[in-house]
């Protein structure tokens, strides 16, 4: 029998579960399959948002994931000759049925368990959604996107072709990157170490985030940084592009060096609305 949420929470506070000098509980494997389950179902998250529209890791559902890989055992995985998979036999790969309403196009697609996807979502072949992660209602994965361990995803999110949304599952205390609701990740972008995308923002095709990133706002003339207690956030309906800046040093000047950065441009509007429309048409 499953265990309930507050249970999970109390066990699961106790840091001795990933010491690997300490003997595992004797329920170990139901303590990992009973979260599994609750965050399979979207009951529970790595990550919230409290009042102020901060996100917060959720320390115990994490350490709930990394216990998973310590009671766990390297064994074959089904697969297709000529492919052939090992990997720990608590994270095999999610099944998925009508009543689960997902549509998973055929052609190498793979959700890990553990991950929580919600009805409407697509999934274009080949992308990967990892262990802890959560994809909100009616947003597209598109082909080969990247939805890393613990990331969050809103609702009616567009990930276009090649993004990569980082994970993070260590430490534990470290928030994933999130992408909040009606965000478009344009084609080969990066989101990265617990970046934050505010809802109704738009990553033009390449635009990189990471901690280290400043973001030029040309709009409010300021620029926006990671600081050491938080995370780089982008502005709600900012539209982002990539950019770049000169560097500033003599020799940096002399070989016409530039870095590169990304840039706010604008902030959504009925024009950016109109463009981005046609995604609904593709759910």
């Amino acid at each position: 029998m499953a265990l309930s949420i507050a249970e999970l929470e109390t066990r699961l506070t106790e840091p001795h579960l990933l010491d690997s000098g300490v003997p595992l509980a004797h329920d170990a494997q139901l303590l990992f399959d009973s979260a599994m389950a609750h965050l399979e179902r979207g009951d529970i998250r790595a990550a919230r948002c409290d009042e102020h529209g901060t996100w917060h890791a959720v320390p115990w559902v994490k350490r709930a994931i990394l216990l998973g890989f310590r009671i766990g055992h390297v064994q074959t995985m089904p697969g297709t000759a000529p492919f052939s998979f090992l990997d720990k036999h608590t994270y095999p790969t999610r099944e998925f049925r009508p009543e689960h309403q997902v549509r998973i196009v055929p052609g190498g697609s793979t959700v890990r368990r553990g991950a929580y996807v919600a009805p409407s979502v697509v999934c274009m072949p080949p992308m990967y959604i990892n262990v802890g992660a959560y994809v909100g209602r009616g947003t597209m994965v598109d082909s080969h996107a990247l939805v890393g361990s613990c990331a969050q995803i809103g609702e009616r999110v567009h990930l276009s072709a090649a993004a990569q949304i980082g994970g993070v599952l260590e430490p534990i205390n470290a928030s994933p990157v999130v992408i909040e609701d009606d965000v478009v990740v344009g084609g080969n972008c990066g989101v990265y170490e617990g970046t934050v995308v505010k809802r109704r923002a738009v990553l033009g095709a390449g635009v990189v985030l990471t901690r280290g990133t400043p973001v030029y706002d040309l709009v409010n003339e300021t620029v926006h940084r990671a600081s050491p207690g938080a995370p780089l956030i982008i502005p709600e309906g900012a539209v982002v592009v990539p950019g770049a800046r000169r560097v500033s040093s003599a020799f940096g000047e002399a070989e016409g060096l530039s870095l590169q950065t990304p840039v706010i441009v604008k902030y959504r509007d009925g024009k950016t609305d109109a463009a981005t429309a046609l995604e609904a048409w593709l759910r």
